[in-house]
């Protein structure tokens, strides 16, 4: 084997349970394990990339490649990898400024961000890096993930109560639109879609825990919906829509489909004039200026795009209901209720305009809103569309939904393995994930990540290998390949009750009552970012970045000031004569215990508690520092007890040291310090120091009696 092999095959090694597929028990445990997997995969990824801002079959693509691709080459062996709600949240966040979501430029930016994410993975992986996760502390995870599970459960007060609310700058702002909107009217159609398919997943898991809740619900409301027509069609000429207030709506869109296309015909056209004024190697500053205009249209045309996206918006919201044509008396005529004809009244089925066909005809739906069409065949394998502007903007998000991502993926994989027993490997498992994402973008997937829920659907379920992630990508491909038409009547509702129902557990109260009895400082570092995520949504990393930084900040703190201790003389470590003399406590002789390293945060502190004990034992003579809580020493900690030696000399006090460990011995050895503070000042028990301590006390007192005093003659004295 070559080295280059060799190197290849540390990083991207074959899996080491392929052999074990030899035995019939594990292959079919693996089977039913993948079959079960599959079974709440299908339509929690549909409702996950729903979350994402994306059509609902682009859950069924992110559940195609990597999946499998991250059981080949992870470590763990029941982590179930696919679309998970807090990636899928961080994903609409992440894209929301450069497209409208569900657009085109959406879709194409969600697929590169699965590159980005799949390369950062991979190249933490690769560095052993893994390390880095050290930075999101337990508490700034605890504060985000409860955050960002109420976001996420928020995000979908719409879908629940059949509501459409303008978006404002902040997630909060939605949610009070939302309300405002269900205050004023319900959709009951679509109400009661969502209360029974919450009834259904929470009946079924309190009867047959083990039983797919979320499949039974769905399956259940989708022949529901087909059965009562939850959602109706027709197709009306533009002619039959009787509204003044639509027709000008109607106008506006064509305007905004005109101004599009010329638009970016006139982008395409400047785009390549600035190439072959590259080609030519024209002057700089007609380079410049030609790449300069080619931005400004791009922003023109992404500007325009997000007005038009808001005004087919405000075209479907507006509800039309049917009025009979007395002229022609044939076909309907359609007005808003306000412009409804007088002395009648509507039938009370809201229509609403779905989209308008390119020969003008307006495409109405009535009732709740289902799932449609989903494209059949496997997504088309295509490299994703390299943009440094958009990786420019998306570079920081990339970087904490990969974090995040993979935060959440080992924590149940670390998990399963105390359970299974079996090996994990934190950078083998990076790469596992990057390839799954890189792999997945290459087939129009968005970001993924190891599923919480499904992880414990596996492994529940008898998984023993990676081969029933293979198993689940097999039901998925079946799925895209002849069974999306039965997907068509899935109502939106019931998608929007199973992300709810999926990450209400992520909410737990308790960790943060639990996190400031341990550590106020944690409790607060959980609190602040908690606060923080909720307040700046949707720019999740924000809250997140915001939060390591409190508690580096704290940590620093901490370090800065740590704790300093004056332990109590016990009887047992002095003479016997000193206690029968009454001099256990009268500050000649104090020890000091340091609790933390002693380095470039904390000398200062240091330099001042001593100065402090100086000022406020006048009658000290011997120092003893207990160095058995310092761990470590550097320059400038080394640095600092030679100036303090030399001080303490000076005012007429004996520094001892006792219990240093070896490395910081080995540190003072180097320096020289050891030899600045005498050899013999050094001692390995307490006992020993306090009795060397009382021997250069009494030494100083004989002195001091002995000593000629001033002022004085011989005769005198």
């Amino acid at each position: 084997m070559s080295k280059v092999t060799a190197h290849l095959y540390t990083h991207f090694p074959f899996p080491e349970w392929l052999p074990e597929l030899a035995n019939r028990k594990i292959l079919g445990a693996d089977v039913i394990a993948g079959l079960t997997v599959a079974l709440v995969l299908i339509p929690q990824s549909m409702a996950y990339a729903q979350l994402a801002g994306l059509p609902p079959y682009y859950g069924l693509y992110a559940s195609f490649m990597p999946p499998m691709i991250a059981a080949f080459f992870g470590s763990s062996r029941q982590l179930a990898t696919g679309p998970v709600a807090m990636v899928s949240l961080m994903t609409a966040a992440a894209l929301e400024p450069l497209a409208t979501a569900g657009s085109e430029a959406f879709i194409a930016y969600a697929i590169f961000l699965s590159l980005m994410v799949g390369l950062f993975q991979l190249g933490l992986g690769m560095a052993r890096a893994g390390m880095l996760l050290n930075f999101l502390s337990h508490p700034v995870i605890l504060g985000f993930v409860n955050a960002a599970a109420i976001i996420i459960a928020a995000s979908q007060i719409s879908k629940i109560f059949g509501v459409t609310a303008e978006k404002g700058e902040h997630h909060y702002e939605f949610v009070l639109n939302t309300l405002k909107e269900a205050a004023s009217g319900i959709h009951w159609p679509t109400f009661m879609m969502a209360v029974l398919a919450f009834g259904i997943i929470v009946v079924v898991r309190v009867i047959q825990p083990r039983c797919p809740g979320v499949l039974v619900a769905v399956v259940f409301t989708t022949a529901l919906a087909w059965l009562v027509g939850f959602q109706r069609h027709q197709n009306i000429s533009s002619e039959m829509v009787a509204s003044a207030v639509v027709q000008e709506a109607l106008s506006r869109q064509r305007s905004d489909i005109e101004a599009i296309k010329q638009l970016a015909r006139r982008t395409l056209d400047s785009q390549t004039a600035l190439e072959q004024r590259i080609r030519q190697k024209s002057d700089r500053v007609v380079v410049l200026m030609a790449r300069q205009r080619v931005e400004q249209l791009q922003l023109e045309l992404q500007r325009h795009q997000s007005e038009a996206s808001d005004h087919r918006k405000t075209l479907q919201a507006i509800p039309l209901y049917a009025h009979a044509n007395t002229k022609s008396g044939k076909s309907p005529l359609y007005y808003t209720k306000q412009e409804f004809p007088s002395g009648k009244s509507a039938d009370g089925i809201a229509w609403h305009i779905e989209s308008v066909e390119p020969d003008g005809r307006l495409q109405l739906r009535a009732g709740g809103k289902v799932v449609g069409d989903i494209p059949r065949g496997l997504p088309a394998m295509s490299l994703p569309v390299w943009d440094w502007a958009a990786f420019k903007h998306l570079i920081e998000a990339a970087m904490i939904i990969s974090l995040i991502g993979f935060m959440e993926a080992i924590s149940i994989a670390k998990s399963m393995a105390v359970k299974t027993r079996q090996r994990l490997d934190v950078d083998r498992e990076l790469i596992g994930q990057g390839l799954g994402n890189i792999a997945g973008s290459l087939f129009q997937s968005y970001p993924t990540s190891g599923s919480f829920s499904r992880s414990a659907v596996n492994i529940g379920a008898g998984a023993v290998t990676g081969f029933s992630s293979v198993v689940t990508v097999v039901v998925v491909v079946v799925t895209l390949l002849w069974l999306t038409p039965l997907l068509y009547y899935i109502p939106q509702a019931t998608l929007a009750a199973v992300i709810m129902m999926a990450v209400i557990s992520l909410v737990n109260v308790k960790a943060f009552f639990h996190t400031w009895r341990a550590n106020r400082y944690d409790g607060i570092v959980a609190l602040v970012t908690f606060g923080l995520t909720l307040m700046l949504a949707p720019e999740l990393e924000k809250g997140i970045l915001l939060g390591i930084l409190l508690s580096l900040l704290l940590l620093l703190y901490r370090m800065m000031k740590p704790r300093i201790v004056l332990p109590a003389k016990e009887e047992n470590l002095l003479p016997a004569e000193a206690v029968k003399a009454g001099v256990v406590d009268d500050g000649r002789i104090v020890r000091l215990r340091f609790e933390g390293s002693l380095n470039f945060p904390n000398t200062a502190y240091f330099e001042k508690s001593l100065q402090e004990l100086l000022s406020s034992t006048p009658q000290l003579k011997v120092l003893i520092i207990d160095g058995v809580s310092i761990n470590e020493v550097d320059a400038s900690g080394d640095e600092m007890l030679r100036r303090m030696d030399q001080r303490m000399k000076d005012t007429g006090v004996d520094v001892l040291l006792t219990r240093f460990k070896t490395p910081v011995l080995n540190v003072f050895r180097r320096s020289g310090l050891l030899d600045t503070i005498g050899q013999h000042h050094m001692h390995r028990y307490p006992r020993n120091a306090f009795t060397h301590a009382w021997e250069i006390v009494r030494k100083s007192e004989r002195n001091f009696e002995t000593a000629p005093q001033a002022g004085k003659t011989d005769q005198d004295r």
